[in-house]
């Protein structure tokens, strides 16, 4: 009997493969990307301490206050946001992980965004 694999395990076997291949250092830290269907969630992460440098969200803030996360608008704005806490604590260049997601849309447009603030990847 076959088993049906939902698209989210797919992408999580494709995380595993990227995963293999990335390390976040001190020097060079992972952004690391994560997309619900409301929000987009962005950590800078140094893999060799296992701590999160830094970390921005569609989902921060008030209720009322709160960007829709399920738009390449919010994901340019999380792209700029992020870029500048990571100026901010003396970080300047990033591996990007995608987290398995396709290079495209949200992920592509959030990517874009931090580039131009500054980050290098």
């Amino acid at each position: 009997m076959l088993t049906k694999i939902s698209k989210n395990q797919k992408r999580g076997h494709v995380h595993e493969r990227i995963r293999k291949k990335l390390q976040g250092t001190p020097e060079r830290p992972r952004l690391n990307v994560y997309r619900s269907l409301n929000h987009i969630y962005v950590q800078v992460i140094d893999d060799l301490h296992g701590k999160t440098l830094v970390s921005a969200s569609t989902a921060e803030g008030k209720k009322e206050d709160r960007r829709t996360g399920g738009n390449v608008a919010a994901a340019k704005s999380l792209g700029k946001t992020i870029a500048e806490r990571a100026k901010a604590k003396g970080l300047s260049k990033v591996v990007f992980d995608r987290g398995g997601y396709i290079y495209h849309g949200r992920v592509k447009a959030l990517a874009d965004a931090a580039r131009e603030a500054g980050l290098q990847f």
